[in-house]
């Protein structure tokens, strides 16, 4: 069931519960379309220019499916900066943590950056040009069960709970999309191998009428031996530059889950998130040994943009589907 754009309703009345006010204090509304200047590998990859997959093009925007490729490569980071940048891990609210992505996406020109991050309480965040979902989703949402927001990426809906998030900027990624998912996955393959999870691609085909992210495992995606997607990945493009963030999936609430997708969740990992990350940040320097990667905090001048951001765009990570 799609949600009606309604101009000047409040959160409640297009399925979105309340407390959308962020860590800056700030609101978060929809994004345009078609607002920035983005890149496409090649002429046949104009229609979707953006990094998401849609019905006509699945297979044409993921790598190759490889079915148990987890092979431990070290390349070289490609990048005009010899020094990468790690944000600090912090919790907040939907509309925040999806309005600094995109916000970092735009700010972020030369170093490549990457942050791990959590959500205050469960969300559910909705593809870009996600237009449908079961419609009980909105009633979950009504009575606060559950919070909704548009991410910047493409794909479908992931539920944010008990897991763990991750962002990568990268401001001179391979331009053509297989390639780049190819390599920007392999610090986490190198992660989880050093942890004794090999992962792998997935190999299913995409479809766009599975609302739920982990109902497949495509070949943007990263399977265990047992055949369990642990990390969900959805891409963005802007002015040459990718954002990759996604969901790497540990506890998910059973209850939750079951009563959003109808089945049962896949089955936890004895995991700390605090070793999860250690173990990636690893698998990050051994995958680009020629990039220097250290931790540098969030400045006063990009709380104040996140603040405006938050405060006078509203239109980022709204629910409704008319952008």
């Amino acid at each position: 069931s799609q949600v009606r754009h309604q101009t000047g309703q409040g959160r409640g009345d297009n399925g979105e519960a309340a407390g959308r006010k962020g860590l800056m204090g700030g609101e978060i509304q929809p994004e345009q379309q078609g607002r920035e200047d983005q890149a496409t590998a090649n002429p046949q990859q104009t229609r979707e220019s953006s990094g998401e997959q849609t019905q006509s093009n699945q297979q044409e925007n993921v790598p190759p499916g490889q079915h148990r490729n987890h092979s431990r490569r070290t390349s070289s980071m490609p990048t005009i900066a010899t020094g990468g940048r790690l944000l600090p891990t912090f919790s907040s609210d939907g509309h925040t943590q999806m309005a600094l992505d995109r916000l970092l996406l735009d700010q972020t020109s030369e170093a490549p950056l990457l942050r791990f991050y959590r959500w205050d309480g469960p969300w559910l965040s909705l593809g870009r040009h996600q237009r449908s979902w079961p419609s009980h989703w909105n009633d979950l949402a009504r009575s606060g069960q559950i919070n909704l927001v548009r991410r910047p990426s493409g794909g479908q809906a992931v539920l944010h709970a008990g897991g763990l998030t991750y962002a990568l900027v990268w401001p001179s990624a391979p331009r053509q999309r297989r390639e780049a998912y190819r390599q920007a996955c392999q610090w986490l393959l190198h992660g989880f191998a050093s942890l004794g999870m090999p992962l792998h691609f997935g190999d299913e085909p995409a479809c766009p009428n599975d609302a739920n992210c982990f109902a497949r495992s495509t070949a943007a995606d990263l399977v265990d031996a047992q055949g369990v997607k642990r990390v969900g990945s959805a891409q963005r493009w802007l002015k040459g530059r990718l954002l990759q963030h996604g969901e790497i999936l540990l506890n998910p609430p059973q209850a939750l889950w079951e009563t959003l997708f109808e089945t049962a969740p896949p089955a936890a990992l004895d995991l700390a998130p605090q070793r999860l990350e250690s173990m990636l940040l690893r698998g990050l320097r051994e995958t680009w040994p020629d990039v220097t990667w250290q931790e540098k905090p969030f400045s006063q001048e990009e709380r104040q943009a996140l603040g405006v951001s938050l405060a006078v765009e509203p239109e980022l990570t709204s629910i409704d589907p008319t952008i």
